[in-house]
């Protein structure tokens, strides 16, 4: 599959900000101070290099699979408290601070696939780029779960 230079642009710049994902929940994994949430973040850096090969595969111009629609992975997620509402310990507030951020993060790279995927012609890698898209808005969905069940939203 031959990628026009517009797409190739559109693909490389994807490509960067999954990989800034990557190494942010890298970071976010091994410096949150409750077990439950470096979970989580270990699970959203799988699923981000899981995006990340992807991109790459497409980049050398072959179409992936695309996973057949599952149930979401938010749906399935109910995080344990650890902190309670109304607690306001120096731990609790720096995961606090990795959930929202990591929350703008997600929103920003969901953003973007949603405007790049209708740039691309080909039907396939339209709905790579979607799946993609929907799989952003379900990280943002476990993070915000986990913020309401630790009383931070």
């Amino acid at each position: 599959m031959q990628l026009t230079q517009k797409e190739s642009s559109l693909v490389k710049d994807l490509l960067d900000q999954e990989k800034v994902c990557i190494q942010k929940y890298e970071f976010y994994a091994e410096s949150a101070k409750d077990p439950e949430l470096k979970e989580l973040f270990g699970k959203l850096k799988k699923d981000e290099q899981e995006h990340f090969n992807s991109l790459s595969e497409l980049q050398k111009g072959s179409l992936p699979t695309v996973p057949n629609p599952r149930e979401s992975m938010a749906a399935g997620y109910s995080p344990k408290a650890t902190y309670k509402s109304g607690e306001n310990t120096n731990d609790k507030c720096h995961d606090e601070f990795l959930c929202t951020d990591s929350i703008s993060s997600e929103k920003m790279v969901s953003s973007a696939y949603n405007s790049d995927l209708f740039q691309f012609a080909a039907t396939g890698i339209r709905k790579l780029l979607n799946h993609i898209q929907t799989e952003e808005q379900e990280h943002a969905e476990m993070i915000y779960k986990y913020k309401t069940a630790n009383g931070m939203a």
